[in-house]
């Protein structure tokens, strides 16, 4: 009769260390699924970076302008930066991930200043959910992509001189996908780009969520596109990168890049070597090549743009 207790005794033990194990394997798979849908959507509703910084503090004459994405319903707030004399190309500068068209981390101002010397006239502007742009969410490249040819159609309306892109990490891979949608780009300066993001985030997500690879990189990939009907694999600048075969396109990297590794900008190169350069500089950092060799930096873009122009 004991024995038979005993037995029923250790069946109850098995029975409930059973219900309580799974309720803990319920309750940790909840829990991650919930802190994967959290860091995914703040991933994608980063705080918009206020503009707070004019190109007259630079000395620049500018005028505002508000453009509409190619979407026909996202505002876009920017400026036009005039040079003294007659333009000889229009730059339509893309930024990053995260910032605004000051883009304070490379800083683009100081920049904007030399290329305004060099004759050339600057659009800048915020991608949606940036800056002072509409928008409720920033895509990471996947719908930026249409901000950007919103911006390439209104320069193409009001100016007659040739259109170039200069963009920055996320500017860098919406400027590559967008010059491979329409004939009114003649060169693209990318810097910093990645190359597929699906398949960047696959390797890096851990660098931008500061969560463990497993099991949360799958999860966030896994929900982003349920919570948001947003398709990642929309931002894909290599998919496009034979439609700009013929294309003068720099691309300008750190070797010290740990955020978006240099070798995202190789591999795209290497698809058409003959139309693609790059640039690899010595230092360390994201989007710091500039801040780094800004004499440099600045140099080439003006002799890259040039040397497109009279392509022509």
């Amino acid at each position: 009769m004991m024995r038979v207790v005993e037995v029923k005794h250790k069946k109850i033990n098995i029975k409930k260390w059973v219900m309580i194990s799974s309720a803990f394997i319920v309750l940790a798979i909840i829990v991650c699924f919930a802190i994967s849908t959290y860091k995914g959507m703040k991933m994608l509703r980063p705080d918009q970076k206020a503009v707070n910084v004019l190109p007259s503090d630079y000395g620049i004459n500018y005028q505002d302008i508000e453009i509409l994405s190619k979407d026909g319903k996202t505002k876009l707030s920017g400026w036009v930066l005039e040079p003294e004399g007659q333009p000889k190309m229009n730059i339509i500068f893309s930024h990053g991930y995260g910032e605004n068209r000051v883009e304070e981390g490379m800083p683009f101002l100081p920049l904007a200043k030399e290329l305004l010397e060099d004759g050339y006239r600057i659009i800048a502007f915020d991608f949606r959910h940036s800056g002072n742009s509409d928008g409720e969410m920033t895509t990471i490249g996947a719908k930026e992509k249409l901000d950007l040819l919103g911006v390439i159609n209104w320069t193409k309306k009001n100016y007659k001189e040739p259109i170039g892109l200069l963009g920055v990490s996320m500017g860098a891979s919406t400027s590559l996908m967008a010059a491979a949608e329409t004939d009114d780009v003649a060169a693209v300066v990318a810097d910093s780009p990645f190359s597929d993001l699906h398949e960047y985030l696959k390797k890096n997500m851990t660098k931008w969520s500061d969560l463990p690879n497993f099991p949360f990189t799958p999860l966030i990939l896994g929900i982003l596109p349920l919570m948001t009907k947003l398709d990642i694999n929309d931002a894909s600048p290599m998919s496009g990168l034979d439609r700009l075969a013929t294309l003068p396109v720099l691309f300008i990297h750190n070797k010290g890049d740990e955020l978006i590794p240099y070798t995202e900008s190789e591999k795209m190169v290497s698809k058409h070597p003959d139309f693609f350069s790059i640039w690899l500089t010595d230092g360390e950092g994201h989007v710091e090549s500039y801040k780094q060799n800004p004499e440099e930096y600045s140099k080439k873009v003006n002799e890259f743009f040039e040397a497109a122009l009279d392509a022509q």
